[in-house]
């Protein structure tokens, strides 16, 4: 075996420099230094709202908009100590930086807690308000938006807050907009009404479900991780897979797909598995940015993972309507085709560079890391049987990270003794929920400002109208192609199926780039408000409408040019960072396709109304077929070398395979028969893949 990259070696990071690389890639962690004394106030805050929230969680909210005001009051606080207006350096004590905070942050902070908190002061007071707010009323709102652009933009960056002003100019300057997206317009007096003392704005839906069950499953994601969860996972995947041909590649995909099931988030899963797997993946041939790539596109399938599935999952059972239990079943086939399609070009450019799995003395003892880490296991175990027995998410959490404190408790016990032990446990208590609560606070800001924007979604129809031009558009080149078409003996597609393709290619492209500069979770909610109603008008089912704009607002974190997830992982591997990225978009091509697919055969999502046996087996079958053959075309490897015009027919052959029609899977089969009989002949001249 030959190297096939000759970058000299490049040394691991450290545990300093992995943080660094997150934080860099990932604003939601560029958490600022704070003086001690102000550390350990932010601290207490930060423990004492997880700990309300594990509380809530076992016991009962109170009013929702008092639970999310009050929420959203404290968040707003702490992002403005957590997160600095320009630089991250200390700021020294003095008359213009109380207790080391500059005197413009406290104002902030003070300002946005008092308006947050305000509407469920006057709660009571509202229904006389609502369509006649005070001028009280007015300022505190005004307030409130303001304060949120700004801590959305030290949390997360611009691209939200441009978007959310943008919004809030177009329903101010109604009037003024052309053609079909004129309306009359409303005053600021009107908006502030609409998007503050209303429940269709800042607290909607999304603010209510951040501040409820996403909060809880960040805190068990983060406690799960403490008591060694996910190395428990790392360990059990490279027991499983890193004997096989690339190994650690395919210990990658497994590892981050175990990982990414109670993280929800692709850098931080990136940053974590990658610094072991991307050297272990160099270290036995892989090219470097083929080995970013393939961290980075594993690690985005976190987000589409059950039982957590960052955010969106709980998001999705309060707009449809549906439990829990539906989405996460709903989310099974999509998933598994996504990291088989990963796991199958790993396996096939294996095969290709001739790389050999990790040797005995590499691997772990499964039998061993059963022993000692089978605790680690007993809370996810506890979280699912909750979630499957038809409970709340509320209780499900609840028992989960009480499981995690005990199990983290028994641990410290063990190793360190009683008075040792309960005082480490006590520690790890401590950090783990303040972590929770600082991994909780960028997202809640974005969902309420979201809200903004789904506010004057709502106050504008600008929906619809949308709507009105997407599908007029993609009816226009419809009608054009299928004239085009009609000299052939036979009908491709209908105009209908037609208008339908190009409508989902055109929301698939504005869910990329919407993706590239804001988080999945906000993408997912705004495209829900805007791209949901354009499929709806075509017929499509609502949970399948939802699934394709998610699953088109995660593929942003590996597509480039802000391929953010590729961008970390070329940065453990010393790759190019582009070249990353557009490695690790080829890799997904699982995701891509797939929800095309659902879309036109919803019994993939197994949930849907029109399920049937025939259609789902049809349609997963094509989909298996389909994404091995497109993955050894791009590959230019089956079972040997593939030639130009094999890899050609075995491109077509997989489109083929993935029209859930039986038509066009007899057609693919057909196409691929004779490249597969050729490519098991010539398999048999070559050598054994090197194992050693």
């Amino acid at each position: 075996m030959t190297r096939t990259d000759d970058t000299p070696d490049k040394p691991a990071l450290s545990a300093a420099e992995l943080e660094a690389l997150e934080q860099r890639f990932d604003p939601e962690t560029r958490f600022r230094p704070l003086p001690p004394g102000l550390t350990l106030a932010a601290g207490t805050i930060l423990f004492l709202l997880s700990c309300y929230h594990f509380y809530t969680a076992g016991f009962g909210i109170p009013r929702a908009t008092t639970h999310a005001g009050g929420h959203m009051g404290v968040t707003l606080f702490l992002v403005f100590l957590s997160f600095s207006a320009l630089s991250g350096r200390v700021t020294r004590p003095g008359l213009m930086a109380p207790f080391g905070l500059p005197l413009a942050d406290w104002v902030l902070a003070l300002g946005a807690a008092a308006a947050a908190f305000y509407v469920p002061w006057v709660y009571d007071q509202l229904a006389f308000r609502v369509g006649n707010p005070l001028p009280i009323d007015v300022i505190m709102g005004t307030v409130l938006i303001v304060t949120l652009l700004e801590a959305v933009r030290r949390s997360m960056g611009w691209p939200l807050p441009v978007i959310a002003i943008l919004f809030m100019a177009y329903a101010y300057f109604g009037r003024s907009m052309p053609g079909v997206l004129v309306h009359p317009g409303a005053s600021w007096t009107n908006i502030v009404n609409h998007l503050y003392l209303t429940s269709q704005g800042i607290y909607g839906t999304a603010l209510g479900v951040i501040a409820t069950y996403v909060f809880h499953f960040v805190l068990f994601g983060v406690m799960a991780t403490r008591i060694g969860l996910g190395q428990l996972f790392i360990d059990l995947a490279s027991a499983a897979a890193g004997r096989y041909s690339g190994g650690p590649a395919k210990v990658s995909v497994l590892s981050s797909a175990l990982l990414g099931s109670i993280s929800g988030s692709s850098i931080a899963n990136t940053v974590t598995t990658g610094a072991l797997t991307i050297p272990a993946m160099v270290r036995i041939g892989y090219p470097r940015h083929f080995a970013a790539a393939v961290e980075a596109a594993a690690s985005t399938g976190g987000q589409i993972t059950p039982p957590v599935m960052g955010a969106v999952a709980f998001l999705m059972i309060e707009y449809l309507g549906v439990p829990l239990t539906t989405i996460l079943t709903a989310a099974l086939v999509p998933a598994f085709m996504h990291f088989y399609g990963v796991l199958m070009q790993v396996h096939l450019e294996a095969r290709r560079l001739g790389l050999r799995g990790l040797s005995a003395d590499e691997l772990p003892n499964v039998m061993k890391v059963l022993r000692e880490g089978w605790l680690s296991l007993l809370p996810l175990v506890l979280l699912i049987a909750i979630l499957l027995s038809g409970r709340t998410p509320f209780a499900a959490a609840f028992w989960a990270i009480a499981a995690c404190i005990a199990v983290l408790i028994l641990q410290c016990l063990m190793r360190h003794g009683f008075g040792d032990g309960l005082r480490m446990a006590a520690l790890g208590i401590w950090e783990g929920f303040i972590m929770g609560a600082k991994q909780s606070l960028a997202v809640t800001a974005a969902a309420a400002l979201v809200g903004v924007v789904i506010g004057v979604v709502t106050l504008t129809g600008v929906g619809f109208k949308l709507a009105y031009m997407v599908t007029g558009l993609a009816a226009g080149w419809a009608s054009d192609l299928h004239a085009t078409l009609s000299v052939l003996p036979f009908e491709v597609m209908t105009v209908p199926t037609m208008t339908l393709l190009f409508t989902l290619i055109l929301t698939g492209i504005v869910c990329i780039l919407m993706g590239a500069g804001i988080p999945t979770t906000a993408n997912y909610i705004i495209m829900v408000a805007v791209a949901a109603p354009i499929l709806g008008l075509l017929g499509v089912e609502p949970i399948v409408a939802h699934f394709f704009v998610f699953y088109y607002g995660v593929l942003a974190d590996i597509t480039p040019p802000v391929a953010l997830a590729a961008y970390a992982a070329s940065g453990i591997a010393g790759a190019n960072a582009f070249r990353a990225g557009n490695t690790a978009f080829r890799l997904s091509m699982g995701k891509v396709m797939v929800p095309f697919v659902f879309v036109f055969s919803p019994s993939v999502l197994i949930v849907t109304q029109d399920f049937t046996l025939q259609a789902f087996a049809l349609a997963v079958f094509g989909l298996l077929v389909g994404i091995w053959m497109l993955s050894a075309a791009i590959s230019g490897w089956l079972f040997a070398p593939l030639w130009r015009m094999e890899r050609l027919a075995l491109t077509v052959s997989a489109l083929l395979m993935v029209v859930p029609a039986l038509t066009a899977t007899v057609i693919g089969l057909a196409l691929a028969l004779p490249v597969l009989l050729r490519q098991m002949a010539a398999a048999r001249t070559l050598p054994g893949p090197e194992q050693g």
